[in-house]
């Protein structure tokens, strides 16, 4: 079992995003989700020892996820990671992914889209890519099954889910993805969301009023 863990970093962008970095610490590897402000800080951290940058995943494409993710791959020169419908619907519109409504307009590609169920492997352990639109059209969740935890992004929060009224947002969507997608996971998996608090499926089936198990 490769010595890997997951670390939180909220970065106190427009909406304070939780930047989460996964590092091997045998390997110092580490890779980043959702890096959505604070480019310098983060600079800081992969330019660190134990911290070396060799990828960014994104779990969607909204403004206050992506903030950070040029000034990193510019500086770094690592790869983009996100889900092929993610790319083509929402990270290279300014409207859609909503920096235009920050007075920031960007634009982002992913070097590598990912499809629903692809696996790939990375710093020594397996990420499974989850396809869970509603959110966005193409948001996707990440799953570490060695972690026994999934990176949710947007989709799922503690007690709640992420907004559905932006474009490509759908409400029946989303609430299709969560229990179809991530409440089959195990009910010990934690749960590291975009915004707020740790949670656990298991907690989410019985106390989420925005999306029951049933």
């Amino acid at each position: 079992m490769a010595n890997i863990e997951i670390f939180r970093k909220t970065v106190y962008g427009y909406m304070d995003v939780n930047c989460y970095i996964l590092v091997n610490h045998d390997t110092s590897e580490a890779v980043a989700f959702d890096p959505g402000a604070e480019a310098d800080t983060l600079t800081e951290i992969f330019n660190s020892p134990g911290f070396s940058l060799k990828a960014i995943f994104l779990t969607h494409g909204h403004y206050d996820h992506i903030g950070a993710v040029s000034t990193l791959k510019e500086r770094f020169d690592v790869p983009i990671y996100a889900s092929e419908i993610e790319n083509e619907k929402v990270l290279g519109d300014p409207a859609v992914n909503l920096s235009t409504m920050f007075g920031d307009p960007m634009t982002i590609h992913a070097d590598e889209v990912l499809k629903d169920g692809e696996e790939l492997d990375m710093l020594g352990t397996k990420i499974k890519c989850i396809l869970t639109p509603g959110h966005t059209a193409g948001g996707m969740c990440f799953y570490i099954e060695e972690l026994k935890s999934v990176i949710a992004g947007d989709t799922l929060f503690c007690e709640s889910v992420g907004r559905t009224d932006f474009p490509t947002g759908s409400g029946a969507t989303l609430a299709r993805s969560i229990r179809e997608k991530l409440y089959v996971l195990p009910d010990d998996t934690k749960v590291f969301p975009g915004h707020m608090d740790t949670t656990t499926i298991g907690w989410e089936k019985k106390n989420n009023y925005a999306c029951p198990e049933a």
